[in-house]
């Protein structure tokens, strides 16, 4: 059912070619068949859903083009996620791709045609909710699970309770076959594998459960088997719809990753009553119904590495089928030695590939000191819950990948001078240099990376420092000059007679207009993450925004007893509502005393005051940090438009946000410059 290409060789001219001698990562790029279908190296790209569908489930034009750019940058397997096999019972987001409506299938031929032509296989991701289908209607739609229940969620957009009842024998019956249909459909549609989602508390993963599965028929129980039985019945009836030339993948959770979820030692007995079901065991973790766990499944910031390997790792010892493990992965070096080990066979990146489509291309190469490393800020799931779209936040291509793969007209030659080498700054060169102008680049301070880089030695927002890095790197072997120590006044604009002037001024830390804030143990939020021994043992910061809430989660680390103090009623997340699960657990890890509906009046000797929900009330500490946002420098910014014939303006000068907003306006301007008539 599966195996290896036992050779690279080729022959030419009577001499034997092996390629992998001097080949750094062999068994990263040794492809496999499964069930008789070839991949062309170990490197799948796991299934991210596109939410961006109409309303009977039928996805766009762009997310053909969405997906095939994953396949062009190489890798093996492209997964398209949330196929919803039932759009009456097993609906779990509001647009997912529904198999089940025949008007689907020239969109999913699309996108498969498109992932085949450049070489890759394309997997259909399988998907049923069980008790959290339908809460996205108003009221909550009928849901089916092991058992009836209650549950606080979503409802709607907000939070409520909504209800969901037994799964009856003919509706179990009827799920099946539905899963059935769904893979013959997909088969039809020119897909070249199915992966069956049996994790993440989902149907499957709720039947498995011995804590949501309290049946007493053969559908559950205390026995593993019957638990198991839904599941096994579900690949069977697969199996029968695609014949027995077609690889079935299926998705677990090795180990749900809380209290009261199952462990490794169930994850192993049902990897164990499923193996003989399976091409492929795609084993992940956690779920993603529960927030505490949330960003194991999809990884954060906080954990390291490839932190989720260890449970395919544990399985692999158990099972004879081949394994996939997947989370927090895109080094190549630990891609290779899980291979290498026999901790897994088969690797699978989600948002490293939503980063760097490229990324596989790049390791084959030898390319890669320029992969473009997630930094897992989870930007790309809250904007694809918040717009529809992924839109990363340092890969500006992503989600465009429609608008970029048509030539634009050739851009005019233009002399171009950049004002600021920040994130918005550096972009907007490499996009201007790509397009052939002529480009300088002025950076007031000693080294590009804007105001940023005074988070570069926070041990979490390491992949941040790699992303400056890299993009100071780029532009300095672009082609582009670089002016360091060097602020871009009106005169100096003038006497440099650009065609063009982008002015990437950014922001700077607003400072809140209470008495006191100008003390000599008050500090903004910028000079506590460049010298945060300027600190003392206690600390309050002033703002929960991102800034202030990552900035507590550092200084607790080092030891600080921190308290925040936030005028709102929560933590201010600037639309990545995800990267608040990653901020809870850290909150909760540290004891970080967090204080909403407070607004901070005077800094005092004693300490700050501030009005409260109950009134006044006083927190006192060593050091006060004000972390309360930007000021955009826009005056600074104003002086310069008439300094060149054409100019605009980028990122936090105009609207401080974050890097998605400062690289994608950057790309889009100057992408567009020299185009017009």
């Amino acid at each position: 059912m599966y195996g290896t290409i036992a050779s690279l060789e080729s022959k030419k001219g009577g001499a034997v070619l092996i390629m992998s001698n001097a080949f750094k990562y062999p068994n990263l790029f040794k492809p496999i068949v499964l069930r008789g279908t070839f991949f062309r190296n170990r490197i799948f790209a796991a299934p991210t859903g596109y939410m961006d569908q109409d309303g009977f489930g039928v996805p766009p034009v762009e997310a053909a083009f969405y997906y095939e750019r994953k396949a062009k940058g190489g890798a093996a397997s492209i997964a398209v996620g949330e196929c919803n096999v039932d759009s009456e019972f097993g609906t779990g987001g509001k647009n997912p791709i529904r198999l089940d409506n025949p008007h689907v299938g020239n969109s999913l031929s699309r996108i498969a045609e498109a992932v085949r032509r450049q070489g890759a296989v394309c997997a259909a991701e399988l998907q049923h909710a069980g008790n959290c289908a339908n809460r996205s209607q108003n009221p909550p739609g009928i849901a089916y699970g092991p058992v009836d229940g209650t549950a606080q969620g979503p409802v709607d957009g907000g939070i409520g309770v909504r209800t969901f009842f037994e799964m009856p024998e003919e509706i179990i019956w009827r799920t099946i076959d539905k899963f059935a249909q769904g893979a013959a459909f997909a088969k039809a549609c020119g897909f070249g594998m199915i992966l069956l989602h049996g994790g993440h508390g989902w149907l499957i993963s709720q039947f498995l459960s011995a804590t949501l599965n309290t049946r007493r028929d053969k559908w559950g129980g205390p026995d593993i088997e019957n638990r198991s039985r839904l599941a096994i019945e579900i690949l069977k009836a697969i199996r029968k719809s695609v014949g027995p030339d077609f690889p079935i993948e299926m998705r677990i959770s090795g180990s749900e990753c809380y209290d009261g979820g199952y462990g490794i030692e169930e994850g192993i007995a049902f990897a164990k009553q499923v193996e003989d079901y399976v091409d492929l065991l795609h084993v992940s973790a956690g779920s993603h119904e529960i927030a505490e766990v949330f960003t194991v499944t999809h990884p954060s910031m906080f954990l390291p590495d490839g932190c989720n390997v260890q449970f395919a790792a544990e399985i692999k010892k158990h099972v004879k089928c081949p394994v996939a493990t997947v989370g927090a992965l895109g080094d190549p070096y630990m891609m290779e030695d899980i291979i290498a080990s026999g901790k897994a066979d088969i690797v699978e990146i989600a948002r490293g590939l939503i980063a760097d489509p490229d990324l596989p291309q790049k390791i084959r190469t030898g390319r890669e000191s320029g992969i473009n490393h997630c930094m897992r800020c989870l930007n790309c799931f809250s904007n694809l819950l918040n717009n529809g779209k992924f839109h990363c936040a340092i890969n500006p291509e992503t989600n465009r990948e429609a608008e970029i793969n048509f030539e634009i007209p050739p851009a005019k030659k233009k002399k171009i001078l950049i004002a600021g080498g920040g994130i918005a700054g550096m972009q907007a060169a490499l996009t201007c240099a790509e397009r052939g102008h002529d480009v300088v680049i002025c950076e007031k301070t000693d080294k590009l990376g804007g105001a940023l880089r005074c988070e570069e030695n926070v041990p979490f927002k390491s992949k941040l420092a790699d992303y400056l890095n890299r993009q100071a790197k780029k532009t300095a072997e672009a082609g582009i000059e670089i002016r360091l120590n060097t602020e871009v006044t009106p005169e100096y604009a003038q006497a440099e007679n650009a065609d063009v002037l982008i002015a990437a001024l950014g922001a700077r830390p607003e400072k809140p207009p209470i008495p006191g804030i100008d003390s000599a143990n008050v500090l903004s939020a910028e000079e506590a993450y460049e010298n945060p021994e300027k600190t003392g043992k206690s600390v309050v910061i002033l703002g929960a925004g991102l800034v202030g809430v990552e900035l507590a989660i550092y200084l607790s680390s080092l030891g600080r007893d921190v308290t925040v103090v936030e005028m709102l009623d929560g933590i201010n997340h600037g639309g990545n509502v995800l990267h608040v699960l990653a901020l809870d657990v850290e909150i909760a890890k540290y004891n970080i005393k967090m204080h909403f509906n407070t607004k901070a009046v005077e800094v005092t000797p004693e300490g700050v005051k501030c009005m409260g929900p109950d009134g006044v009330v006083s927190f006192s500490a060593d050091t006060f940090i004000y972390a309360t946002g930007q000021r955009p420098l826009w005056e600074e910014a104003d002086s310069l438009y008439l300094s060149a014939n054409d100019f605009y303006m980028a990122g936090d000068c105009i609207t401080p946000k974050n890097i998605m907003n400062a690289t994608s306006m950057a790309f889009s301007i100057a992408r567009n410059i020299g185009t017009g008539s």
